[in-house]
């Protein structure tokens, strides 16, 4: 997939299929709005050209019956989903990146970068933490003169083997700290979307969301969002937002899939009051979701859980035990009655929930970036999505 460049009147204008365009004429950041006390409101658009999308996936008999059960978008991995109620727009498909720095080195990360621009889904989710920061450092080089048509979320607060933090943390201190450490390893001077990476008992949030809010109105960050927190947390934070005028959660990143709904309970509701938009991760449960996993078969070596199951075994079997097995089997069945793939029912259905922006998914090859986009472009019917609940929703048999 390849790129074109142009010029109209002395502005140049990036276009690529299923990618992006920007006005390069600001080649490295989009023009800011002035900076206000309250969130950005300013979208940060990706505009795609994804009519082709369709073309990654033969044509088949099979695909015909996906299409007669369910309902499918050509361009639904690109096309921009707002992120709660904020003016953040994000395609439905974002790019985990724990893998960089680890798994992959500077080349591969490269290669899964490439192909995410090349795909339109130039979302990016990292944290300082991932491989001690080279995730960061990774990404930053991957992307290089290309930064404008990225969306960065990092993360900061987990414990660290070095820096100044290194037991992580949200106070005042410790926020810029990381924030600083994080612009330099990724090689611009701002932050789509930053967030803490867990809660803070020992940090009262009013601190935390000023340092949040300090960070916003010197430009540095443009949204804010939460990981790992409950219903109650949310709850909190905004309330301290709203009575302090302070730059309030965009987002919430949390473990969310077809086999872990817990929060659904407690997390969604408070989002939907808030106007948050969730962010999930794991949602292929470690690639269990992707169907190359079978009862009573060795896990692929290579594969995050073949190395996991003889690294940890223990660490492995919280995603394969008998009862996520059971469900799969089950879902595995009724996506191949409609032409569908496991794939597609666990990036599908996620996308199918309105309060969800974009689904967080790792990759380690090219190849799985544009998988990734096929599967978003399916989604279930009522009817299986009824199915569906009946396997997988909190308290289903």
């Amino acid at each position: 997939m390849g790129a074109a460049h142009g010029s109209n009147n002395g502005r140049r204008w990036f276009t690529m299929t299923l990618g992006i365009r920007h006005p390069a004429s600001h080649p490295e950041e989009p023009r800011m709005e002035p900076i206000s006390r309250r969130i950005f409101t300013r979208n940060l658009t990706l505009a795609t050209f994804a009519g082709s999308l369709g073309a990654i996936r033969p044509a088949t008999a099979a695909a015909a019956d996906a299409a007669a059960t369910s309902t499918t978008g050509a361009v639904a991995a690109t096309t921009l989903r707002p992120l709660g109620r904020s003016g953040l727009k994000v395609p439905a498909v974002g790019i985990g990146t724990n893998n960089f720095g680890g798994r992959l080195d500077a080349a591969a990360t490269a290669r899964v970068v490439d192909a995410a621009l090349a795909l339109g889904v130039g979302f990016f989710d990292t944290a300082d933490v991932y491989s001690n920061g080279l995730s960061e450092e990774y990404l930053g080089r991957a992307l290089g003169a290309r930064r404008s048509r990225a969306i960065i979320a990092t993360k900061f607060g987990s414990p660290m083997r070095s820096g100044r933090f290194p037991d992580g943390g949200a106070s005042r201190a410790a926020i810029m700290y990381a924030a600083e450490e994080s612009l330099r390893r990724l090689g611009t001077d701002y932050i789509d979307l930053y967030q803490i990476h867990r809660p803070d008992s020992k940090t009262p949030i009013e601190e935390t969301l000023r340092a949040f809010d300090d960070l916003v109105r010197q430009g540095k960050v443009r949204y804010i969002g939460n990981s790992n927190f409950d219903g109650a947390q949310v709850d909190a934070a905004a309330a301290v937002a709203r009575d302090h005028e302070l730059t309030a959660f965009t987002s919430a990143q949390n473990h969310y899939s077809l086999l872990t709904r817990g929060i659904e309970q407690d997390l969604v509701p408070a989002c939907e009051r808030q106007g948050l938009g969730i962010l999930p991760y794991f949602p292929l449960e470690s690639g269990l979701l992707t169907g190359k996993y079978k009862r009573g078969e060795v896990p692929p070596e290579g594969t995050r859980l073949g190395t996991a199951a003889r690294q940890s075994p223990s660490g492995a079997s919280r995603f394969l035990n008998d009862r996520n097995l059971d469900k799969v089997e089950k879902l595995q069945a009724i996506a191949d009655a409609h032409g569908a793939t496991l794939l597609d029912m666990a990036f599908g259905w996620l996308l199918s929930r309105p309060y969800v922006g974009s689904v967080i998914a790792g990759a380690t090859r090219p190849e799985q970036v544009e998988q990734n986009v096929a599967a978003a472009a399916w989604r279930p019917t009522a009817q299986l999505a009824r199915q569906i609940d009946e396997i997988t929703a909190p308290g289903a048999a």
